[in-house]
Order: structure tokens, then C-alpha cells, then sequence
């Protein structure tokens, strides 16, 4: 279902499988983007060997150029990193090919070299008309990925990527330094942050410490605001190199990193819809209307049906859509969706539940049987709970706990509740 384009495909002779690195999901999707995954712009995209390889390293060093001296070692034909130090002064590191990794870029540019168009994520929104009108934070070439061709197929991120000239331009502004053994570094104006989970992307996974990234792949503790000049302190015991459920923040949205061998444990969209039919085999009742309730099909994602469950997030008793407490406020035009539930009296919001569908941010395969506060998109239980305590980068300097699917920050004191469904009564 998800098949990488073709160009990226490089198959081993003796089975024609491509060999896949892993592959990246955007947080805030539930399977692909609202108007549908297109080209290089969608919800997920596999990293896989390419026929040739892509990859770059540094080669010679320009010291102390002028910005015309810059300018023309940079308009060679090969790849380079201009470090601007003064009007006068710019340094200019030239990588060379290497055979022996792929080089994979994302970016919020359309432009050729980016191969995995990434936009801002706008927290539950249907559409993209929902997202146009937000000023983009991510940078247009924001990180680069550099896979190892050959096993265990390492993958390492970088921050900022090389544009259709092959340069990355480092302004008088952007914070960078020499480091100790005479070599330049930077970071991007809004930062490359990423955290690895503990005990990898698994049922007892916890979360891991955010860091930034520079340009050269070192690792640092994060600056006081995201734009601030000056840089955090170097993590020299920390690695750029990225684990099964590694996250990644362009600063307007948030990456999942899945391994090849993370991703054959991960339930597959077939598991996932059996569970679907499993709950609704079971018929799950309404226990004031006493009609047969059914999780829709996981193509309709967006508009509630007739038979769709609701929930009552305060307590977790799943009904079908009814009236019954619908205070007066509400029925006169005013919003509130805060109702009473008839079988505990408790008051909060009351919703339509949606499955989840993107299998990748499942962390088991267990039923499922919690939903996330407030949007209602259900999952497994250790699925919710690892979601809930992964602290998110929302804006320029603050964090917060959202739904996978749909990026809705999440309210509560668990961030997600246990569904109680009521059986048939015959």
C-alpha cells in the first residue's frame, strides 16, 4: 500500500525485494494526508537503496574566502556547506561522493533535491484548506538523512539539507563555530530536534530526552527559545544515529522514525481491520437507544455515520449518537459538546470515536481499547499510554502530549480513557 517511488527502489537480484532502511511518518495523520497522499507529499515515506548511491562527505576545506571566492568554489559542481563569519570572511567545507551511503532530504521545498515534502501539521484539521493560511516554520531544506548502503544499515540525521545548487548557506546570522579540531559547525535558524525513546518503540518504551542537531551531526542540549543564538551544550555521549521510534521535529511538524525490522512487528493495516470487525462481531450496543453499534470502515475517516459509537470521556461509556442530556445551552445553538453521561452522571465531552488506521504509531498489537482525550481516535492501551507521556515541540518553546493521529493536544489527567462498551442484551 505504501510503495516508495520507483526511482528509489534498488532490488537484490536474487529475490527482487527492495532492501528498506525504515521509514518516516508524519505525526498528526491517521494514514494519509486529508486530501489524499500525493508524489513526494504524503503521511509516510520509505527510505530504501537506492541504484546508485547518493551520499556526500566532507572533502577540502576553504578557509578564510572572500564571499566572491566563496561563490565560485560553490558554484562548482559539487556539493558544499558556506559558513558566512563576516562580510569579508566565509568558509566553504566541499563534500565528496560516497559510495557507501544514500542520501535522503525532506524539506518543505518541492524543488528537485528535496525527496520527502514535509508541511506544517495544523492539530485536527480535515483538510488542507485548514492548513494554507499558517505562516510555515519548517524550513524549506530542513535535514538530511544518510543510510548506510551496506548492513546494519545505520541511519544518521543532519541538519539542513542541499538545495538545487548543491550548497547549504550558513548566514552571518545562523549560530556556528569552530570546533576544537579546526572543523565548522552550525545549526539551522528553528533547529532539528530529536528524541530516542528507551527501551526502543515497544510496549515498555518511555521517553527519551529531546536534543538538537547540528549541520554536521553533533548533538546538543536544546537552546533557550528554538531561534536563540546561542547554542545548547555539546552531548558528546549521544548519538545522530536514529532507533526504531526515533522522533524528529522540523519546528511545524514532527517525524516517526520506524526501522525495517521495527516495522515487521508492527500490526499490519490487515490486523488492524480484523480488530475492527472482531469489535463490531461482538455488537456493542447503545444503552439508551439499545441499537447495535459499529466502528465504520477505516477508509471513512472523517464524517460520523448513524451506527458510529460515541463516547463520554469523563468516564468511557460508549453510546450512539442521542440527545439524552443535552443541555439547553446546546440546543439552543451553543457548542459546548460537554454532556451528562445517562449511566454514571458524569459530565464532560462527549465524542465520536475513530480507529486509528496509521499501524506505524501502534507500539503492540493488542485490541483496541482506549481512546485519546479529546479527539476520540482509539488504540491500544499501551499504545495511549506511551503517546500520552511523549512531551511534543508545539511552537517555539514550549511541549505538550497530542494524539498520534491527529496531532490534537490531549486534556485529562491520563491524556486517554478505557472504552466501556455495553454488550447485546439478547
Amino acid at each position: 500500500m505504501y510503495s516508495p517511488e520507483q526511482e528509489n527502489i534498488s532490488t537484490t537480484a536474487s529475490t527482487k525485494v527492495p532492501v528498506k532502511y525504515g521509514e518516516l511518518i508524519v505525526l498528526g495523520y491517521n494514514g494519509s494526508l486529508p486530501n489524499g497522499d500525493r508524489g513526494r507529499r504524503k503521511s509516510r515515506f520509505a527510505l530504501c537503496r537506492r541504484p546508485k548511491a547518493n551520499g556526500v562527505k566532507p572533502s577540502t576545506v576553504h578557509v578564510a574566502c572572500s564571499p566572491q571566492a566563496a561563490k565560485a568554489i560553490s558554484n562548482k559542481d559539487q556539493h558544499s556547506i558556506s559558513y558566512t563569519l563576516s562580510r569579508a570572511q566565509t568558509v566553504v567545507v566541499e563534500y565528496t561522493h560516497d559510495s557507501n551511503t544514500d542520501m535522503f532530504q525532506i524539506g518543505r521545498s518541492t524543488e528537485s533535491p528535496i525527496d520527502f515534502v514535509v508541511t506544517d501539521t495544523v492539530a485536527g484539521s480535515q483538510s488542507n484548506a485548514d492548513t494554507q493560511s499558517v505562516q510555515s516554520t519548517i524550513s524549506r531544506f530542513a535535514c538530511r538523512i544518510m543510510c548506510q548502503r551496506t548492513p546494519p544499515y545505520t541511519a544518521r540525521i543532519y541538519a539542513a539539507g542541499f538545495d538545487s545548487s548543491k550548497n547549504i548557506f550558513l548566514g552571518e546570522k545562523a549560530a556556528k563555530w569552530k570546533t576544537p579540531d579546526g572543523q565548522m559547525d552550525g545549526l539551522t535558524t528553528n533547529g532539528v530536534l530529536v528524541m530516542h525513546p528507551r527501551n526502543g518503540f515497544t510496549q515498555d518504551s518511555k521517553p527519551g530526552v529531546w536534543r538538537e542537531i547540528s549541520v554536521c551531526g553533533n548533538v546538543f542540549t536544546l537552546r533557550e527559545t528554538r531561534s536563540a543564538q546561542q547554542r545548547g551544550k555539546m552531548v558528546d555521549t549521544e548519538s545522530q544515529e536514529l532507533v526504531d521510534g526515533s522522533l524528529i521535529d522540523l519546528c511545524g511538524a514532527t517525524l516517526l522514525w520506524r526501522t525495517a525490522e521495527g516495522l515487521s512487528r508492527t500490526p499490519t493495516l490487515k490486523h488492524l481491520e480484523a480488530l475492527r470487525q472482531e469489535i463490531n462481531a461482538a455488537r456493542p450496543q447503545c444503552p439508551v437507544g439499545f441499537n447495535t453499534l459499529a466502528f465504520p470502515s477505516m477508509r471513512r475517516k472523517d464524517t460520523p455515520d448513524e451506527k458510529q459509537p460515541w463516547v463520554y470521556l469523563q468516564c468511557g461509556h460508549v453510546h450512539g449518537y442521542h440527545n439524552w442530556g443535552n443541555h439547553r445551552e446546546e440546543r439552543e445553538g451553543r457548542e459546548g459538546r460537554h454532556r451528562e453521561c445517562p449511566m454514571c452522571r458524569a459530565k464532560g465531552p462527549y465524542v465520536p470515536l475513530w480507529l486509528g488506521c496509521e499501524a506505524g504509531f501502534y507500539v503492540d498489537a493488542a485490541p483496541p481499547t482506549h481512546a485519546f482525550n479529546p479527539c476520540g481516535h482509539v488504540c491500544s492501551e499501551k499504545t495511549a499510554a506511551f503517546w500520552s507521556q511523549i512531551p511534543l515541540p508545539h511552537g517555539t518553546h514550549t511541549f505538550h502530549a497530542a494524539c498520534p493521529f491527529c496531532a490534537q493536544q490531549l486534556t485529562g489527567e491520563q491524556g486517554y480513557v478505557r472504552l466501556i462498551f455495553q454488550g447485546p442484551l439478547d
